[in-house]
């Protein structure tokens, strides 16, 4: 029996630990919050998050200790909001991974450092590269938890790693492939936090479905000319851990960062639309990282630019998306 530690309480982390007890692994379920891990105790859902998904006890183990939950684990999932992973490891050791599989389900960046989680578990806590595995979509934990069909990509630099992370997440409703792209994967599941983002303020700004179709095009060109100048490789972006999370991230009802951006366009600050929304949209600070990263690599970043200077900057969302409406194609 696969031994799996579980890091995170929100949607994505439950729909991991769902798919993951279904299909027999032992799981240890770090949580923050006591009383949510009173709650699942007691009655075997998580309160917060897709709180209809029931839990077998006897295959999944919550705790608050971090360092119990490590224990014995062959396989770490890291599903913790990015701008909150240095917080939620900070106590551990050094050597805390040494020996285990670390697979990324954070679909960010490390706030200011402009680190992806990869390359800050190397950095940090020396996990080498191929002792990690990032998981992409297209994939909404709300349709895993309502046992939707859905697809995830396993990216790893080592491949056989990333098939038994595969044979792990396989069932009746989930398929899942692996992929050697661990850093175009990661990369384009940042960037395509923004993409949504955008789309949800040229919602909110009453712009419709066919604007939207002409900014996800031109934001592949927009992803592909970024990775390019950062990490020439061939990869055909319109394959499903690509263009397929992308779009589900840029259309469905379930985007947390469309969600977000709609209400910017509409007039919301980021602040009472974070209050509001009470989940973390990675494309608000995964644009400020890949906007400063790209002060060095000069590439053309028309819808990222609008973004960062809608968020940071405070330019009016009905004038940026004017400008850029003139640079698509």
């Amino acid at each position: 029996m696969e031994r799996i530690a579980v890091l995170g309480g929100g949607s994505w982390a439950t729909a991991l630990v769902k798919v993951l007890s279904e299909n027999k692994a032992d799981v240890s379920w770090w949580i923050r919050n006591q009383e949510d891990v009173q709650h699942l105790q007691q009655f075997g859902h998580n309160p917060r998050y897709l709180s209809g998904v029931r839990f077998d006890l006897n295959h999944v183990k919550p705790s608050t200790n971090l360092q119990e939950t490590l224990a014995g684990a062959d396989w770490v999932i890291l599903a913790v909001p990015a701008a909150f992973v240095q917080t939620a490891l900070k106590d551990l050791p050094l050597d805390a991974f040494k020996g285990k599989t670390l697979v990324s389900a954070v679909k960010g960046m490390i706030p200011r450092e402009n680190l992806l989680i990869t390359e800050y578990l190397e950095q940090k806590y020396h996990v080498p590269a191929e002792q990690q595995c990032v998981i992409a979509g297209p994939c909404h934990a709300e349709e895993v938890a309502l046992e939707k069909q859905s697809y995830l990509t396993i990216g790893s630099l080592n491949l056989e790693r990333a098939e038994q992370f595969c044979e792990l997440l396989r069932n009746r409703y989930v398929k899942a492939n692996p992929l050697d792209d661990i850093d175009g994967i990661e990369y384009c599941a940042v960037m395509k936090n923004i993409i949504a983002l955008a789309c949800g303020i040229a919602h909110g700004l009453n712009y419709g479905d066919n604007f939207q179709a002409v900014m996800v095009s031109n934001s592949m060109e927009e992803i592909e000319r970024f990775l390019d100048a950062l990490m020439p490789l061939h990869r055909d972006l319109t394959g499903s851990a690509y263009l397929g999370d992308l779009l589900v991230t840029a259309y469905s009802q379930f985007s947390r960062n469309r969600t977000f951006g709609n209400m910017i366009g509409r007039g919301y600050t980021v602040k009472s639309a974070q209050f509001e929304m009470n989940m973390v949209a990675e494309g608000y600070y995964a644009v400020q990282s890949i906007y400063e990263i790209n002060k060095r690599l000069q590439v053309d970043m028309p819808i990222t630019t609008a973004v960062y200077n809608i968020l940071y900057e405070k330019i009016s969302p009905a004038v940026e998306i004017e400008i850029l409406k003139d640079k698509f194609k």
